[in-house]
């Protein structure tokens, strides 16, 4: 009888991820480590420190993306809300500057030579 209990006095299995306290799956993270052929041994904490800073990183990109969301009035986010979001946080648009999001569009920005001059109109008016 194998799986999540063993026996009659067997103890339940508890995952990597439950008692590293993470949402993100440490088997998947070593799983891939150790197929994806980059390294030829994986330690045991490797999987465990990377499932936690891709989950750091994604929390991250939601809180912005959902505070996006919710300045827009929208209580869906989509992507051009993690657009906004990443862009306009300094140290996420570095990590992610070569990075092109699909249906993310662009940063709403109008160069400052094709304003209209200020100057001109408090001329005309007086």
């Amino acid at each position: 009888m194998a799986g999540k209990t063993e026996g009659r006095g067997g103890k339940k299995s508890v995952s990597r991820s439950a008692k590293a306290g993470l949402q993100f799956p440490v088997g998947r993270v070593a799983r891939y480590l150790k197929k994806g052929k980059y390294a030829e041994r994986v330690g045991a904490g490797a999987p465990v420190y990377l499932a936690a800073v891709l989950e750091y990183l994604c929390a991250e990109v939601l809180e912005l993306a959902g505070n996006a969301a919710r300045d827009n009035k929208k209580s869906r986010v989509v992507p051009r809300h993690v657009q906004l979001a990443i862009r306009n946080d300094e140290e996420l648009s570095k990590l992610l500057g070569s990075v092109t999001i699909a249906n993310g569009g662009v940063l709403p920005n109008i160069h400052s030579v094709l304003l209209p001059k200020k100057s001109a109109k408090k001329k005309s008016e007086v």
